[in-house]
Order: structure tokens, then C-alpha cells, then sequence
């Protein structure tokens, strides 16, 4: 099928390219005063931790988009294999171990904390069924397994518009809901884009995946009746 039959492809192109271009000069300066989050106290290493974890993100979020786009993994399958690694080793594994740290000492609250635990944790389960799937040349295993991981490198771009949203509607609420605390709707905000940020997205992979899948028996059995 020719590129331009997917229809998904440029608009997350774009969502990747606008992404980037947003976040990555403030840490490109390794100014922390530009940093979104703020330091944590008593843990020197947090700035430098959460640098990595951006830069090696962003490896991800690039080759991982390269990797799920079906045009470029057919026409270039030896390209395929080696951003396939850079992917994992790269990306992926250093970056979410980086933010498996960053994410346990998150300022904005323990729910925001376990979110982010609990993402790194499955980020770098995923990716590592997916590599090991295909080191067994289970192929349709490795690319359903790949697919959950490249939604989780993804879902920070959800976990941004979330915030927007939430922000935009919970700031001129700041005295009603928060009783004029400003760091109590900041955290409010955090942990509703940082759970929903990710789950949406997995959530919706999972059911298309399983509705191909339901797609796929019914016309194996439509197949056998013929």
C-alpha cells in the first residue's frame, strides 16, 4: 500500500516535528531555569537525569516513528533492523530507566510519581517482549509488542494537549475548586495528563488490536466454510 494510504502518517509526523521543536531548545540551552519541571530538592542529579531522559526520548519518539510507518519498513528493511536496535538501546532503555528515576522524585505529587513509575516500567517491558520476539522470528508478536511500546515513546505528546485542556479549564477555577491554591491546581493538572496521557493511547491501541484480531478469525472461519 503507498504511503499516502495511511492516513495516520503525516499528522503524527507532524505531531512528532511541532513536539520537538516545542520542547527540545529549552534543554538544548542546559539552562534548569528553563526547565517545565521544577528541581527537586536534595537530589543534584534530577537536571542532568532529566536532560538524558529528554535527548534519549527523543530518539525514540524518531525512530520509533520510522519504525511503525509501513512504507519505510518495507522499501528500507536493512534501514529497518538497525533503527530497530537504536530504538531499543538508544532510546527506549536508557530513557526510561532515566525516567523511571526523574518520574520517582516527581514535584508534582505521588499520584503524578506512580504514573510515571508505572509508565517506565511497562515502556521498557514492551519494548523488551518486542526485542526479544523477534530474536525468535516471532514477527506478528514483535510488531504488536513494538506498537504498545511506540504508543508509550508517543504518549507524551497526548499527555501535553491533556494538560492544555485541563489547565485551560481548571485555571479560572483556581478560588472555587482549589481555594485560591494555584500549586494544588498545578498538581491537579499533572496527574490527570500524566495517567491519561498514557492510558487513552494504550487503551485505544489495545481495542484496535484486538478488533483486527477479532477481524482476522472471522475471516479464517469465513475462509474454512468456502
Amino acid at each position: 500500500m503507498p504511503w499516502w494510504r495511511r492516513p495516520w502518517t503525516a499528522p503524527l509526523a507532524a505531531l512528532v516535528l511541532v513536539f520537538l521543536a516545542m520542547s527540545l531548545p529549552r534543554y538544548a540551552t542546559l539552562d534548569p531555569a528553563l526547565s517545565r519541571v521544577p528541581p527537586v530538592e536534595g537530589f543534584a542529579l534530577h537536571y542532568p537525569l532529566l536532560v538524558a531522559h529528554i535527548l534519549f526520548s527523543t530518539v525514540a519518539m524518531v525512530t520509533g516513528f520510522l519504525q511503525i510507518w509501513p512504507w519505510f519498513r518495507r522499501r528500507f528493511r536493512t534501514a529497518h533492523r538497525h533503527l530497530g536496535r537504536a530504538y531499543v538501546f538508544g532510546g527506549v532503555l536508557p530513557a526510561g530507566l532515566t525516567g523511571l528515576v526523574v518520574g520517582a522524585v516527581s514535584p508534582f505529587g505521588p499520584v503524578t510519581r506512580v504514573s510515571n513509575v508505572v509508565l517506565a516500567l511497562l515502556w521498557l517491558a514492551f519494548t523488551a517482549v518486542g526485542f526479544r520476539r523477534i530474536r525468535q522470528r516471532r514477527h506478528a508478536e514483535h510488531r504488536v509488542w513494538m506498537l504498545r511500546s511506540v504508543t508509550l515513546t508517543m504518549s507524551i505528546i497526548f499527555n501535553r494537549l491533556v494538560g492544555a485542556v485541563v489547565g485551560v479549564l481548571l485555571g479560572p477555577r483556581v478560588d472555587t475548586l482549589f481555594g485560591g491554591s494555584e500549586a494544588a491546581m498545578v498538581q491537579t493538572v499533572a496527574l490527570l495528563s500524566a495517567w491519561l496521557g498514557w492510558v487513552v493511547p494504550l487503551a485505544a491501541v489495545e481495542w484496535w488490536l484486538r478488533r483486527g484480531s477479532r477481524r482476522a478469525q472471522s475471516n479464517t472461519r469465513q475462509t474454512g466454510r468456502a
